[in-house]
């Protein structure tokens, strides 16, 4: 936090940040798409990198290889529209979740965005099976209204090997 913001104004800050973050991943478990897709700029960068070492993991999307990066809100857009036409096949059948929040670590950021480091679990259910991916996220929060937007999400999965499909290729 900087010392430019009035005890108040960061103490409202951080609690509609941690609200709107809690939306986000509600928002998300419900399968609310157009409410979710909502949160996000339309110039928002998407990354989610993948692990080049054991304590390395991919930094620049347009070199080294990332599971997801999109440059705008479109890719996000699309991907929902494959989850709904039931063209993502990683979401055939859909996934039940419960996204969960924790240990926000906010700064303040130029023109009253914020910058928000987060950790995450997200525990799932699919075809009889239960499982866990956990991490952490950075997001780029600029005010919108009385609110925010994501315009900017880096997310980092610790445990980023996925069993489902794997499974799907044993003999």
């Amino acid at each position: 936090m900087t010392a430019s913001f009035a005890p108040s104004v960061v103490m409202t800050s951080l609690q509609s940040i941690e609200q709107f973050l809690y939306r986000e991943a509600e928002l998300c478990d419900a399968m609310d798409w157009d409410s979710y897709i909502q949160l996000y700029d339309e110039k928002c960068e998407f990354h989610l990198p993948q692990w080049i070492s054991e304590t390395e993991f991919a930094t620049d999307p347009k070199t080294q290889l990332s599971h997801i990066y999109w440059k705008s809100r479109a890719g996000l857009e699309d991907r929902i529209f494959r989850i709904r036409t039931g063209r993502a096949a990683a979401y055939r059948p859909p996934f039940r979740t419960v996204h969960m929040i924790t240990n926000l670590r906010p700064r303040g950021a130029a023109d009253g965005a914020w910058t928000v480091k987060a950790n995450w679990s997200t525990h799932f259910f699919r075809t009889g099976t239960a499982g866990l991916f956990f991490g952490w996220s950075e997001y780029l929060l600029a005010p919108h209204g009385e609110s925010w937007k994501i315009a900017r999400k880096h997310v980092v999965i610790l445990n980023d090997v996925v069993n489902h499909v794997l499974d799907f290729y044993h003999f």
